[in-house]
């Protein structure tokens, strides 16, 4: 397959930008991909946004524009599908600067890892195998920030995007082939759930620290306001969150309270300015969680350690996981990590009330069942003596 032909209009000014959209409000659907800056902010700086459609291809200069207005809609068009590959930034990205996440859309990573492609394939990878294209790599470490863009620079960006369409008819092939068009469409729903601010309540973040399942349950609520302080203080000064107090300080903090300033100088890993400007701010936040009723703390499971036995249930499960998925040339992780395994195992008599991907939708029709059925003694596991291939059976 040969490289399409498109134009590449490079984007700067706002009627350059107005005449795009009403170009783009004619398409069915649209390649989309991002290139941001986010090392040392809260949000990511969106630098440009490469776009497909039709014969059109163009690449939007954002810090230029200054504004996005009118683009929204686009996204939000259901008439419009938006094709992206491993578009999980990309989405939030969007969301965060026009205020409407992108949909319907269509992932080419997801949907190729149901096609036997791997889980996480790369769009190189896939760019060669769909189309026997090879991409150049030479700007993969641009700094996409700069100042004018070069026109290589502007052509690198705009491969990102060329070939989506081809390999967004490939895979619609083979899903509806292997009858997983529903599939993918549950994965695409579960991904749009985690998109957008309503995704992101600072309230939960602190789920996302090391070591807070270790904490006790007042403690696990102290940090929960902690990290919600944390989250705005990161937000309005627009700087990592670690900038502000890293996480392990967080959990000290959480676990340890100060009550007095003085005390909080002594906490470790707390810089002396940092008390000085927001000690005032972190005392309030540790005393709201002190405040809040035990009926509202968090649950902490208790720590235990896996009983022996789980270990080997754990394994079996992953023989006969990695078994079923290679039936269905899928990657094994697609369908249930490690520690969904665990969870199942350790669940014993309360397992349906599991909320695991592995136990709802096409993943519990595929695998989720006959894992069940292991664990209930239902089927036995064995080595085919001929070919060496697990065998299941089941009992009558």
């Amino acid at each position: 397959m040969t490289k399409p032909h498109h134009q590449h209009p490079y984007i700067t000014e706002r009627g350059q930008f107005e005449e795009l959209c009403r170009q783009l409000r004619q398409a069915d659907r649209i390649a989309l991909d991002t290139e941001f800056i986010g090392e040392d902010r809260f949000t990511p700086r969106l630098e440009i946004i490469q776009i497909a459609a039709g014969d059109l291809c163009a690449v939007v200069d954002v810090p230029a524009l200054g504004t996005l207005d009118g683009f929204g809609d686009i996204l939000a068009d259901p008439n419009i599908e938006k094709v992206l590959h491993s578009g999980r930034q990309d989405l939030d990205l969007l969301a965060a600067h026009t205020g409407q996440v992108p949909t319907p859309f269509f992932d080419t990573q997801v949907a190729a890892s149901m096609v036997g492609y791997g889980a996480q394939v790369a769009y190189s990878q896939l760019v060669q195998k769909v189309t026997g294209q090879k991409l150049e790599k030479a700007h993969t470490f641009t700094n996409w920030s700069q100042r004018p863009l070069l026109p290589e620079q502007i052509s690198y960006a705009i491969e990102d995007v060329l070939f989506l369409f081809p390999i967004h008819d490939h895979l619609q092939k083979r899903l509806t082939s292997l009858g997983r068009l529903e599939w993918v469409e549950e994965e695409f729903a579960r991904l749009r759930a985690s998109v957008g601010a309503h995704a992101h309540d600072p309230r939960e973040r602190y789920q996302r620290i090391r070591g807070w399942e270790n904490l006790k349950p007042q403690s696990a609520a102290v940090l929960r306001e902690l990290a919600a302080w944390r989250d705005e203080e990161a937000q309005r000064r627009n700087v990592p969150r670690g900038r502000v107090i890293r996480d392990e300080v967080l959990v000290e903090l959480a676990r340890r309270p100060p009550h007095t300033i003085e005390t909080m100088r002594g906490v470790r890993g707390l810089h002396g300015n940092e008390v000085d400007k927001r000690g005032e701010a972190i005392l309030a936040a540790i005393q709201r969680g002190l405040a809040i009723p035990s009926s509202e703390w968090p649950e902490v499971a208790p720590s235990k350690r896996p009983e022996p036995e789980s270990a080997g249930q754990v394994d079996l499960l992953q023989a006969v996981l990695k078994a079923r998925a290679t039936e269905e040339h899928m990657a094994p992780t697609l369908l249930a990590t490690s520690s969904d395994l665990q969870a199942l195992v350790e669940a014993k008599h309360d397992r349906e009330k599991l909320d695991l991907p592995i136990l709802a939708g096409w993943r519990r029709k595929l695998a989720g069942e006959l894992l069940l059925q292991v664990l209930a003694g239902k089927v036995s596991v064995s080595v085919d003596h001929k070919g060496g291939k697990l065998k299941v059976s089941h009992h009558s």
